[in-house]
């Protein structure tokens, strides 16, 4: 086993991290509060290869692995998880499944655009009625003659409003359940296919959530992605993927609100001393910290089994609950170092605090991912 990271990947987490200061840090309260959709920065990512980090050079990405992928998602989320959470969802979801799914000329097609950043992706699965139960999927999709005609409605879909390209799941199958779920291609501006309602949410409000909507949306053959019945199976491998990315975003915006509350602790002078001589202080940070470290081992382990081609079913939902969860209570306690200033908008750690919420919820509950390791656990 080795614990250091490659060159490589230190210079990686310093160019990120300056980027994420100089570009993002200035305009996060003002996105935040007036749920600005930050275009700009997101073309900037695709131009440095951020967008489109996991897939290979032949295809316009930058040929790195899951680990770089992990970084990358850190260090912008350590200074905003709205732009972590664009990034995830356009690539591990959209543009992975092209990638993983789609035929030579789908990739082709899609794959640069998107890896570029030319193009956002977004991925739509869940449904009013269908979160966790998949097989609850009302989105239909029937042949007439050599076209597919797609008609229902998603929600919950991150980047729909922005997006060029939406992959989603309809049911061809009724009879089979989620094993008659089938994956499609649908470019923006293709006729039967809208936005509906974007949400109002309590945080990661630069980035936006909303509803897709089919209406007798006629889709040719080739946007067709996959094998027919296959797309809840291929789901499924793009949440073990998306797991490792929602993982590293909550650990991410973790990392920001600890570094927060350890400058904090050792300004803030209460009793003639700083707060950080404090026993009780001291222990929230060494817990926080523990977190932290704890948090990023798991996910670097499924990235790395990931990487070297291994299923990770098991370790990429271990990742994203001990994660997710971590990240809650280490906002929680940085709220609390700040003490009544934590609950006001000029420190960082009340955004941080309403941020990381999502990441216990996003992709797979925190009772789904205990329901998906008990189901690995067992068949040992």
């Amino acid at each position: 086993m080795d614990f250091e990271y490659t060159p490589e990947q230190i210079q990686l987490r310093k160019a990120v991290r300056e980027f994420a200061e100089a570009e993002i840090a200035p305009h996060v309260m003002e996105w935040d509060e007036a749920q600005i959709f930050p275009h700009d920065v997101i073309h900037k990512l695709g131009r440095l290869g951020y967008m489109g980090a996991i897939f290979p050079e032949e295809l316009g990405g930058a040929g790195m692995g899951y680990i770089d992928y992990s970084i990358i998602i850190e260090e912008l989320s350590r200074v905003d998880g709205s732009v972590g959470i664009i990034l995830a969802a356009h690539t591990s979801l959209c543009t992975n499944h092209i990638f993983k799914s789609g035929s030579d000329e789908q990739r082709r097609r899609y794959v640069p655009k998107l890896a570029s950043g030319e193009w956002l992706g977004c991925w739509s699965l869940t449904e009013p009625e269908a979160g966790s139960d998949a097989a609850g999927t009302r989105t239909h999709a029937e042949l007439d003659g050599d076209t597919w005609v797609l008609d229902g409605a998603k929600t919950f879909t991150t980047n729909a409003h922005y997006a060029d390209v939406c992959v989603a799941m309809a049911v061809t199958e009724r009879a089979a359940a989620q094993h008659g779920i089938s994956a499609f291609i649908i470019d923006k501006g293709t006729a039967g296919f809208r936005l509906g309602k974007k949400e109002n949410k309590l945080g990661l409000r630069a980035s936006a959530t909303g509803e897709v909507i089919f209406e007798s949306c006629r889709l040719a053959q080739s946007q067709f992605l996959g094998r027919k019945n296959d797309g809840f199976v291929d789901s499924l491998k793009m949440l073990d993927g998306g797991r490792i990315s929602i993982a590293a975003l909550s650990i991410g915006m973790a990392q920001g609100a600890y570094d927060a509350a350890l400058r904090y602790s050792k300004l803030r002078r209460q009793f003639s001393r700083p707060i950080s001589e404090f026993q009780a202080i001291q222990h929230k940070l060494v817990d926080m910290a523990v977190d932290l470290d704890a948090a990023r081992l798991l996910n670097y382990r499924a990235a790395w089994m990931l990487d070297h081609g291994q299923r990770v079913t098991r370790e990429s939902a271990m990742a994203k609950l001990f994660a997710s969860e971590a990240a809650v209570r280490i906002a929680g306690e940085a709220v609390q170092i700040h003490g009544g200033y934590g609950f006001i908008k000029d420190y960082p750690v009340e955004k941080f605090y309403r941020d990381v919420k999502l990441c216990t919820i996003g992709e797979g509950t925190s009772e789904i991912q205990r329901l998906v390791i008990a189901r690995q656990l067992l068949k040992s």
